[in-house]
Protein backbone atom coordinates (compact mmCIF):
# COMPACT_ATOMS: atom_id res chain seq x y z
CA UNK A 1 0.00 0.00 0.00
CA UNK A 2 1.48 3.31 -0.81
CA UNK A 3 1.66 5.94 2.09
CA UNK A 4 2.41 9.24 1.37
CA UNK A 5 5.50 9.94 3.47
CA UNK A 6 5.00 12.37 6.46
CA UNK A 7 7.17 14.68 5.59
CA UNK A 8 5.19 15.71 2.39
CA UNK A 9 2.46 16.76 4.47
CA UNK A 10 3.93 19.03 6.23
CA UNK A 11 3.75 21.98 3.97
CA UNK A 12 -0.10 21.73 3.76
CA UNK A 13 -0.12 21.32 7.73
CA UNK A 14 1.19 24.41 7.96
CA UNK A 15 -0.73 26.68 5.64
CA UNK A 16 -4.07 24.81 7.37
CA UNK A 17 -2.18 26.09 10.45
CA UNK A 18 -1.49 30.04 9.21
CA UNK A 19 -5.17 29.72 7.77
CA UNK A 20 -6.47 29.14 11.19
CA UNK A 21 -4.17 31.66 12.99
CA UNK A 22 -5.44 34.14 10.62
CA UNK A 23 -9.22 33.49 10.86
CA UNK A 24 -8.49 33.86 14.66
CA UNK A 25 -6.39 37.42 14.16
CA UNK A 26 -9.51 38.47 11.43
CA UNK A 27 -11.84 37.68 14.42
CA UNK A 28 -10.18 39.51 17.23
CA UNK A 29 -9.47 42.22 14.97
CA UNK A 30 -14.02 42.33 13.87
CA UNK A 31 -14.63 42.27 18.10
CA UNK A 32 -12.44 44.69 18.76
CA UNK A 33 -13.34 46.69 16.19
CA UNK A 34 -16.54 45.88 17.50
CA UNK A 35 -16.10 46.87 20.86
CA UNK A 36 -14.21 49.77 20.25
CA UNK A 37 -17.71 50.93 17.97
CA UNK A 38 -19.95 50.72 20.85
CA UNK A 39 -17.62 52.73 23.18
CA UNK A 40 -17.56 55.40 20.87
CA UNK A 41 -21.23 54.80 19.87
CA UNK A 42 -23.26 57.24 19.09
CA UNK A 43 -21.03 59.66 17.56
CA UNK A 44 -24.60 61.42 16.05
CA UNK A 45 -28.28 61.89 16.69
CA UNK A 46 -30.48 58.62 17.47
CA UNK A 47 -33.79 58.57 15.82
CA UNK A 48 -36.49 56.75 17.90
CA UNK A 49 -39.15 56.13 15.49
CA UNK A 50 -42.95 55.74 17.05
CA UNK A 51 -46.15 54.53 15.59
CA UNK A 52 -48.29 56.88 17.39
CA UNK A 53 -49.16 60.97 17.77
CA UNK A 54 -47.81 63.13 20.61
CA UNK A 55 -49.37 62.55 23.99
CA UNK A 56 -50.20 59.23 23.71
CA UNK A 57 -49.06 56.76 25.72
CA UNK A 58 -46.00 54.89 23.28
CA UNK A 59 -45.48 58.77 22.43
CA UNK A 60 -45.04 59.70 26.37
CA UNK A 61 -42.66 56.62 27.01
CA UNK A 62 -40.84 57.50 24.02
CA UNK A 63 -39.74 60.59 25.37
CA UNK A 64 -38.73 59.94 29.28
CA UNK A 65 -36.66 57.02 27.00
CA UNK A 66 -35.59 59.34 24.61
CA UNK A 67 -34.69 61.92 27.08
CA UNK A 68 -32.56 59.93 29.89
CA UNK A 69 -30.68 58.27 26.67
CA UNK A 70 -29.53 61.77 25.71
CA UNK A 71 -28.21 62.28 29.26
CA UNK A 72 -26.38 59.11 29.30
CA UNK A 73 -24.46 59.44 26.35
CA UNK A 74 -24.45 63.21 25.47
CA UNK A 75 -25.76 62.68 21.93
CA UNK A 76 -29.66 63.89 21.18
CA UNK A 77 -32.05 61.24 21.05
CA UNK A 78 -34.78 62.22 18.56
CA UNK A 79 -38.61 60.99 18.88
CA UNK A 80 -39.33 60.66 15.49
CA UNK A 81 -43.89 60.39 15.12
CA UNK A 82 -44.58 57.89 11.97
CA UNK A 83 -48.59 57.49 12.89
CA UNK A 84 -50.50 55.20 10.89
CA UNK A 85 -52.08 51.83 10.06
CA UNK A 86 -52.29 51.15 14.28
CA UNK A 87 -48.61 51.55 14.10
CA UNK A 88 -47.48 49.39 11.43
CA UNK A 89 -46.13 52.31 9.12
CA UNK A 90 -43.43 52.86 11.68
CA UNK A 91 -42.62 49.32 12.57
CA UNK A 92 -42.23 49.05 8.54
CA UNK A 93 -39.79 51.77 8.22
CA UNK A 94 -37.44 51.09 11.35
CA UNK A 95 -37.68 46.96 10.07
CA UNK A 96 -35.55 48.42 6.93
CA UNK A 97 -33.27 51.27 8.74
CA UNK A 98 -29.63 50.13 8.88
CA UNK A 99 -28.76 48.29 11.18
CA UNK A 100 -25.86 50.82 12.98
CA UNK A 101 -27.89 51.41 15.94
CA UNK A 102 -28.86 55.11 14.77
CA UNK A 103 -32.68 54.25 14.13
CA UNK A 104 -34.20 52.80 17.00
CA UNK A 105 -37.93 51.84 17.56
CA UNK A 106 -40.36 51.87 20.18
CA UNK A 107 -42.51 48.99 19.69
CA UNK A 108 -46.04 47.85 21.40
CA UNK A 109 -47.89 44.57 21.67
CA UNK A 110 -50.07 46.02 19.45
CA UNK A 111 -47.57 45.95 16.07
CA UNK A 112 -45.41 43.36 17.54
CA UNK A 113 -47.33 40.42 18.61
CA UNK A 114 -51.51 40.89 18.02
CA UNK A 115 -50.99 42.19 14.30
CA UNK A 116 -48.91 39.40 12.87
CA UNK A 117 -52.22 37.41 13.57
CA UNK A 118 -54.77 40.06 12.48
CA UNK A 119 -52.40 40.90 8.97
CA UNK A 120 -52.05 38.71 6.04
CA UNK A 121 -49.58 41.18 4.63
CA UNK A 122 -47.90 42.90 7.64
CA UNK A 123 -44.39 44.03 5.95
CA UNK A 124 -41.91 42.56 8.70
CA UNK A 125 -41.62 39.50 10.88
CA UNK A 126 -41.54 41.00 14.33
CA UNK A 127 -38.64 38.33 15.52
CA UNK A 128 -36.88 38.32 12.68
CA UNK A 129 -36.58 42.08 11.28
CA UNK A 130 -36.07 43.24 14.80
CA UNK A 131 -33.71 43.20 17.74
CA UNK A 132 -34.73 43.14 21.10
CA UNK A 133 -33.32 45.64 23.21
CA UNK A 134 -34.95 46.22 26.29
CA UNK A 135 -39.05 45.73 27.34
CA UNK A 136 -39.85 48.58 29.25
CA UNK A 137 -43.36 49.31 30.87
CA UNK A 138 -46.81 47.39 30.62
CA UNK A 139 -49.59 49.15 30.44
CA UNK A 140 -52.55 46.96 32.27
CA UNK A 141 -56.48 47.54 31.78
CA UNK A 142 -59.60 47.64 33.91
CA UNK A 143 -62.74 46.53 33.07
CA UNK A 144 -65.19 49.50 33.40
CA UNK A 145 -68.96 49.55 33.35
CA UNK A 146 -71.77 52.48 34.09
CA UNK A 147 -72.06 53.43 37.50
CA UNK A 148 -75.90 52.41 36.95
CA UNK A 149 -75.21 48.96 36.64
CA UNK A 150 -76.36 46.66 39.89
CA UNK A 151 -72.86 44.85 40.16
CA UNK A 152 -69.74 45.44 42.42
CA UNK A 153 -67.62 42.89 41.19
CA UNK A 154 -67.52 40.02 37.93
CA UNK A 155 -69.43 37.18 39.28
CA UNK A 156 -72.18 39.74 40.25
CA UNK A 157 -71.70 41.14 36.72
CA UNK A 158 -72.31 37.73 35.04
CA UNK A 159 -75.33 36.96 37.17
CA UNK A 160 -76.35 40.58 36.04
CA UNK A 161 -75.61 39.92 32.25
CA UNK A 162 -77.11 36.36 31.92
CA UNK A 163 -80.72 38.65 32.19
CA UNK A 164 -79.95 40.73 29.57
CA UNK A 165 -81.13 40.36 26.32
CA UNK A 166 -77.69 42.51 24.55
CA UNK A 167 -74.56 42.77 25.95
CA UNK A 168 -72.93 45.63 23.97
CA UNK A 169 -69.32 46.48 24.79
CA UNK A 170 -67.20 49.44 23.89
CA UNK A 171 -63.73 49.41 22.41
CA UNK A 172 -61.23 52.10 21.06
CA UNK A 173 -60.94 50.27 17.45
CA UNK A 174 -60.77 47.00 15.99
CA UNK A 175 -57.95 44.78 16.49
CA UNK A 176 -56.81 47.16 19.59
CA UNK A 177 -55.90 45.37 22.86
CA UNK A 178 -59.29 46.11 24.75
CA UNK A 179 -61.17 44.77 21.64
CA UNK A 180 -59.49 41.11 22.32
CA UNK A 181 -59.71 41.57 26.29
CA UNK A 182 -63.45 41.71 25.32
CA UNK A 183 -63.00 38.65 23.60
CA UNK A 184 -61.30 37.06 26.28
CA UNK A 185 -63.68 37.86 29.00
CA UNK A 186 -66.96 36.60 27.42
CA UNK A 187 -65.19 33.36 26.42
CA UNK A 188 -64.09 33.35 30.40
CA UNK A 189 -67.47 34.34 31.34
CA UNK A 190 -69.72 32.51 28.70
CA UNK A 191 -71.55 35.65 28.32
CA UNK A 192 -72.50 36.51 24.87
CA UNK A 193 -70.82 40.15 23.95
CA UNK A 194 -71.17 42.14 20.96
CA UNK A 195 -67.94 44.92 20.33
CA UNK A 196 -68.75 48.33 19.40
CA UNK A 197 -65.64 50.15 17.98
CA UNK A 198 -65.99 53.59 18.58
CA UNK A 199 -63.48 55.85 16.23
CA UNK A 200 -61.93 57.84 19.53
CA UNK A 201 -61.34 57.33 22.92
CA UNK A 202 -63.32 60.28 24.01
CA UNK A 203 -67.07 58.60 22.26
CA UNK A 204 -65.85 55.09 23.69
CA UNK A 205 -65.55 56.59 27.29
CA UNK A 206 -68.52 58.70 26.83
CA UNK A 207 -70.85 55.65 25.41
CA UNK A 208 -69.64 53.70 28.51
CA UNK A 209 -70.08 56.73 30.54
CA UNK A 210 -73.74 57.22 28.96
CA UNK A 211 -74.67 53.63 29.70
CA UNK A 212 -74.93 53.21 25.67
CA UNK A 213 -72.18 50.43 26.17
CA UNK A 214 -72.92 47.95 29.08
CA UNK A 215 -68.35 47.67 29.79
CA UNK A 216 -65.21 48.44 28.21
CA UNK A 217 -61.70 47.56 28.82
CA UNK A 218 -59.36 50.71 29.39
CA UNK A 219 -55.90 51.48 30.31
CA UNK A 220 -55.72 52.41 34.15
CA UNK A 221 -54.33 55.84 33.23
CA UNK A 222 -57.51 56.33 30.91
CA UNK A 223 -60.23 55.13 33.55
CA UNK A 224 -59.06 55.44 36.70
CA UNK A 225 -60.54 59.59 37.23
CA UNK A 226 -63.72 58.38 36.07
CA UNK A 227 -63.81 55.48 38.34
CA UNK A 228 -63.18 57.86 41.10
CA UNK A 229 -65.39 60.59 40.29
CA UNK A 230 -68.13 58.26 40.43
CA UNK A 231 -68.99 57.68 36.75
CA UNK A 232 -68.12 54.56 36.20
CA UNK A 233 -67.13 51.32 38.27
CA UNK A 234 -64.17 48.67 37.92
CA UNK A 235 -64.83 45.74 37.95
CA UNK A 236 -61.74 43.85 37.59
CA UNK A 237 -58.07 44.52 36.51
CA UNK A 238 -56.08 42.90 33.61
CA UNK A 239 -52.80 42.38 35.39
CA UNK A 240 -51.01 39.89 37.43
CA UNK A 241 -51.42 42.19 40.77
CA UNK A 242 -53.83 44.97 41.66
CA UNK A 243 -52.60 48.45 40.62
CA UNK A 244 -51.79 50.81 42.69
CA UNK A 245 -53.74 53.41 40.55
CA UNK A 246 -56.94 51.13 41.83
CA UNK A 247 -55.58 49.20 44.95
CA UNK A 248 -58.92 48.45 45.92
CA UNK A 249 -59.96 46.28 42.22
CA UNK A 250 -59.28 42.73 42.60
CA UNK A 251 -57.83 41.73 39.18
CA UNK A 252 -59.74 38.95 37.19
CA UNK A 253 -57.53 36.25 38.22
CA UNK A 254 -58.51 36.80 41.67
CA UNK A 255 -62.02 36.66 40.66
CA UNK A 256 -61.59 33.72 39.03
CA UNK A 257 -61.40 34.28 35.75
CA UNK A 258 -56.86 33.64 35.08
CA UNK A 259 -57.42 33.47 30.92
CA UNK A 260 -58.54 37.29 31.53
CA UNK A 261 -54.49 38.84 32.11
CA UNK A 262 -53.38 40.60 29.92
CA UNK A 263 -51.20 44.58 29.22
CA UNK A 264 -50.01 46.29 26.36
CA UNK A 265 -46.35 46.53 26.78
CA UNK A 266 -44.09 48.43 25.55
CA UNK A 267 -40.09 48.13 24.19
CA UNK A 268 -37.55 49.64 22.29
CA UNK A 269 -36.08 47.71 18.86
CA UNK A 270 -33.56 48.27 16.92
CA UNK A 271 -33.44 46.54 13.31
CA UNK A 272 -31.69 43.07 13.26
CA UNK A 273 -28.32 42.89 12.82
CA UNK A 274 -27.19 45.62 14.64
CA UNK A 275 -24.06 45.28 16.33
CA UNK A 276 -24.27 43.08 19.76
CA UNK A 277 -21.98 45.26 21.54
CA UNK A 278 -24.27 48.08 20.44
CA UNK A 279 -27.55 46.52 21.20
CA UNK A 280 -25.71 45.32 25.08
CA UNK A 281 -24.89 49.72 25.30
CA UNK A 282 -28.66 50.62 24.91
CA UNK A 283 -29.43 47.48 27.32
CA UNK A 284 -27.70 49.05 29.86
CA UNK A 285 -28.68 52.57 30.06
CA UNK A 286 -32.44 51.95 29.03
CA UNK A 287 -32.33 49.76 31.92
CA UNK A 288 -30.70 51.74 33.96
CA UNK A 289 -33.01 54.83 32.49
CA UNK A 290 -36.14 52.33 33.81
CA UNK A 291 -34.38 52.07 37.46
CA UNK A 292 -33.95 55.83 38.00
CA UNK A 293 -36.29 57.45 40.63
CA UNK A 294 -37.92 60.21 38.83
CA UNK A 295 -38.79 58.01 36.14
CA UNK A 296 -40.65 55.31 38.13
CA UNK A 297 -42.35 58.08 39.48
CA UNK A 298 -43.75 59.37 36.14
CA UNK A 299 -44.39 56.60 34.62
CA UNK A 300 -46.63 54.87 37.49
CA UNK A 301 -48.07 57.95 37.69
CA UNK A 302 -49.32 57.66 34.45
CA UNK A 303 -50.74 54.27 34.68
CA UNK A 304 -47.65 52.25 33.97
CA UNK A 305 -46.09 49.19 35.56
CA UNK A 306 -42.47 49.86 34.93
CA UNK A 307 -39.91 47.22 33.62
CA UNK A 308 -36.05 47.16 32.42
CA UNK A 309 -35.51 43.65 30.90
CA UNK A 310 -32.47 42.23 29.78
CA UNK A 311 -32.29 41.46 25.86
CA UNK A 312 -33.11 38.09 26.28
CA UNK A 313 -35.87 38.11 28.76
CA UNK A 314 -37.72 40.72 26.26
CA UNK A 315 -37.00 38.28 23.23
CA UNK A 316 -38.95 35.69 24.98
CA UNK A 317 -41.86 37.67 25.83
CA UNK A 318 -42.84 38.46 22.60
CA UNK A 319 -42.30 34.55 21.49
CA UNK A 320 -44.48 33.94 24.19
CA UNK A 321 -47.06 36.29 23.34
CA UNK A 322 -47.17 35.62 19.72
CA UNK A 323 -49.33 31.96 20.10
CA UNK A 324 -51.49 33.53 22.72
CA UNK A 325 -52.64 36.29 20.81
CA UNK A 326 -53.01 34.48 17.67
CA UNK A 327 -55.56 32.40 19.72
CA UNK A 328 -57.22 35.00 21.10
CA UNK A 329 -57.26 36.61 17.52
CA UNK A 330 -58.52 33.37 15.56
CA UNK A 331 -61.24 33.29 18.35
CA UNK A 332 -62.54 36.36 17.35
CA UNK A 333 -62.50 35.80 13.67
CA UNK A 334 -61.12 38.93 12.85
CA UNK A 335 -59.41 40.25 10.31
CA UNK A 336 -57.89 43.83 9.70
CA UNK A 337 -58.39 45.39 6.89
CA UNK A 338 -55.14 45.80 4.89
Amino acid sequence: MHRTPVFATLPARAGLIRLAAAAVLLAAGAAHMSAALAQSYPTRPVRLVVGFPSGTGPDLVARIVAQKLQEATGQGFVVDNKTGAAGLIAAREAAKAAPDGYTLFLGTVGEMAISPSTYTKLGFDPVKDFAPISHVVTSDFAFVVPATIPAKNLKEYVEWGKAQKNLFMGTFGAGTPGHFGIAMLADATQLKMEAVHYKSTGDAMSGVIAGDTQGLFGTLALVSSHVKGGKLRALATSGPARSTMLPDVATAKEQGYPSVEFGAWFGVYAPAKTPNDILDKLNGEVVKAMQAPEVKEKLQGAGFRVAGSSRQDFDRLLREDLPRWEKVVKATGFKAQE
